[in-house]
């Protein structure tokens, strides 16, 4: 299909196909044409890129998917910029927002209130008397974001998706997950060192000498360690069964005398008869703590907290400590500029406010409609490969269909958005104006409680580059800053939209159908709709993703977490196979003509390796491989290329390519 003289790709699925002034096309340039694409993909596509490609000192990576929000708050920072410049009335977003963010530019107000802010909470930890005294404390601190030893959030009810529940899970830790406190290799011991002098640091910052600052950052790491002990691991977290514990108010209360249900319930502001724990041995754990630590200790533990999660709100000093933790863990050189972190300090909580200042200047209209067509092409392409499924009985292909037709889509922006009358900004007041915002998200979420689920809502903030599955909601969400080059683009080629966006649906489409997934049914309640010997089979080639990924190499001896990763490596590898189906039923998916000297199947494949097209710090790789259930990127293309047969044959792979599996190895879920 020629692209020059006619409509591109998303005006052709608007139904419109009109010409448009200075139309271009995508061209293709920067592929290794010395590398064999059998060998690595990834890299014969993006090596000439990544080989020139600058990490900037402020940034963990840089390239595509969620290293473009990098470049995107640059973005909305031009739009708070101009909004804290400007005269806005009074109680608008747009005074909102752009107050907020003048708040927080101004360092020489913050500087000079130092630590005044938190001095308050910290005294009225000093002056705790007993256990009751101090869960008060936690549960009035979880309404203004400082969620120490609580976990607690509020969703759908697993078994009855309609309706929203309390629910409690998981928390009381400092590293990023469990096992940083048990492992003992060079670069856990130089994070868990450097999480402990970050603790140390805070205390001096209040005063406290540094013997015993020192000794307070042991303490309350020794707190930590206990409760990582009760915590699942992040493999264990997938277990959505296992996470499902409805428990009577009534039972906790008898199980967790110290924890004292009742009470603590009454402090959050939560009335119910009854919550999730999601993670029950955790409060086990936590409630026997209750008795066994002093009180002093504790005191310690909860200063330790309040520190860490306010000191990004305080003076230099304390951001220059969270900082210095934070380039051990991720690599990253140099502290984000401060106007890119009051862009982000605002997307974070006023979020839906911003958005709809972003979408007026730089999302269209009928880029939601282009996409809708772009989905529902995706839907009817995984709807036929459910049909041709040989290991999958009839009556469970019938079950897959009925949950794929009852899919709801959300393309760009919410219909109905979010409210922030009750936030009180002010332009002289950064500290309190991250309260105001924090407690005001804690009051929305707990009016929901006992509540119907509000089928509108959403769960990121439109300009942000990513795209998601909500299992108990059966739905499937595209946000405006996705909806961009590389992976989505007026001017593209079939073949480069549906390897870019077309790959990113049928991803999403897929996790509704992954090892978690699959156990939500159509109207998104935990319930089995499986034939039994359907779902042995199933669970036998998830097992074979997890088996293969597990052989990747990350980094040196690092390897990629098959067990961790499987829902979303099946997601990509079906994701890749339904796309390609979808762009085959196009007028350039069924013909041969070459563009750029690459045949349209070739460019589709160009443009999913494109679209993971992503360069990152070593020390960031490492975490992410132990905490993100994503595959780093080079294995979100290889991984599902290796094991789809028409890039065999797009590319002419042949045994003896590194990338080379005979045919009856390469898996096929969906």
């Amino acid at each position: 299909m020629k692209i020059v003289g006619y409509c591109a790709l998303v005006l052709l699925l608007a139904g419109a196909c009109q010409h448009v002034s200075e139309t271009r096309r995508v061209v293709i340039t920067g592929i290794d044409t010395t590398r064999k694409p059998g060998d690595d993909f990834f890299t014969y596509v993006n090596g000439i890129w990544s080989d020139t490609a600058r990490i900037p000192a402020s940034q963990t990576g840089v390239g595509s998917y969620s290293f473009l929000n990098y470049p995107q708050r640059i973005r909305l920072q031009g739009i708070l910029d101009s909004l804290s410049a400007s005269q806005n009335p009074a109680g608008s977003i747009e005074q909102k927002v752009g107050d907020f963010y003048a708040s927080g530019m101004d360092t020489v107000a913050i500087n000079k209130r130092g630590y005044e802010p938190i001095k308050p909470v910290l005294a009225r930890i000093d002056a705790l008397t007993d256990v009751p005294s101090l869960l008060k404390l936690v549960a009035e601190e979880q309404k203004t974001g400082d969620g120490s030893l609580i976990g607690f959030s509020v969703g759908p009810d697993d078994k009855q998706s309609t309706i929203n529940i309390a629910q409690f899970y998981q928390t009381g830790i400092g590293l990023p997950e469990r096992d940083y406190y048990f492992k003992t290799d060079s670069s856990t011991l130089a994070i868990q060192n450097a999480y402990k002098k970050y603790l140390s640091r805070l205390f001096e910052l209040t005063g406290t000498d540094a013997t015993t600052a020192e000794k307070n950052a042991a303490t309350a790491y020794a707190i930590e360690k206990q409760l990582a002990t009760a915590h699942r691991t992040n493999v264990e977290l997938r277990d959505v069964k296992a996470n499902y514990n409805k428990l009577a108010v009534a039972v906790l209360a008898r199980k967790h005398p110290t924890l004292g249900w009742s009470s603590l319930l009454n402090n959050l502001g939560v009335r119910a008869d009854s919550v999730n724990v999601g993670q029950p041995a955790y409060y086990d754990q936590l409630n026997k703590l209750l008795k066994s630590v002093s009180l002093n200790d504790w005191k310690v533990y909860l200063k330790a907290h309040a520190l860490t999660n306010y000191a990004n709100f305080l003076s230099q000093p304390f951001g220059d400590a969270a900082f210095a933790y934070t380039k051990i863990l991720t690599g990253q050189a140099v502290k984000k500029p401060r106007g890119e972190e009051m862009t982000q300090a605002v997307d974070n909580s006023l979020g839906e406010a911003l958005a709809q200042v972003y979408v007026k200047k730089y999302f269209p209209e009928t880029a939601r409609k282009r996409m809708a067509v772009l989905v529902d092409n995706l839907k009817k392409a995984f709807e036929a490969r459910i049909s041709r499924l040989n290991w999958m009985s009839d009556s469970t292909k019938a079950k897959a269909k009925e949950k794929l037709h009852a899919f709801t889509e959300k393309i760009g922006y919410p219909d109905k958005w979010r409210d922030y009358s009750k936030v009180d900004v002010k332009r002289d007041a950064y500290f309190e104006n991250r309260l105001s915002a924090t407690k005001n998200e804690y009051l929305y979420n707990l009016a929901k409680v006992g509540q119907r689920v509000d089928r509108t809502e959403w769960l990121t903030t439109p300009p942000t580059v990513t795209a998601y599955n909500n299992p108990p909601l059966n739905e499937i969400v595209f946000p405006a800053g996705i909806l961009q080059s590389p992976y989505f683009d007026v001017y593209a080629d079939d073949a480069l939209n549906y390897g870019g966006i077309g790959m990113v649906i049928g991803h999403e489409i897929t996790h509704s159908f992954d090892d978690q997934g699959a156990q939500y049914d159509k109207v998104g309640n935990v319930k089995n709709w499986w034939n039994k010997a359907d779902f042995a089979k199933f669970k036998a080639k998830t097992q074979q993703v997890i088996d293969q990924y597990n052989s990747f190499t990350v980094l040196d001896s690092v390897h990629v977490k098959g067990a961790l990763t499987v829902g979303e490596n099946t997601a990509d590898l079906a994701g890749v196979a339904i796309a390609y189906d979808a762009f085959k039923l196009t007028e350039q998916g069924k013909d041969t003509t070459k563009l750029d000297g690459f045949t349209p199947d070739q460019r589709f494949f160009i443009s999913v390796a494109r679209i993971w097209r992503v360069k990152t710090r070593d020390e960031y790789l490492r975490m992410y491989v132990n905490t993100n259930p994503h595959s780093p990127a080079k294995w979100r293309v290889n991984g599902p290329l290796m094991n789809f047969t028409p890039f065999y044959k797009a590319f002419h792979v042949q045994p003896g390519d590194k990338m080379y599996k005979p045919e009856n190895e390469r898996i096929t879920v969906w």
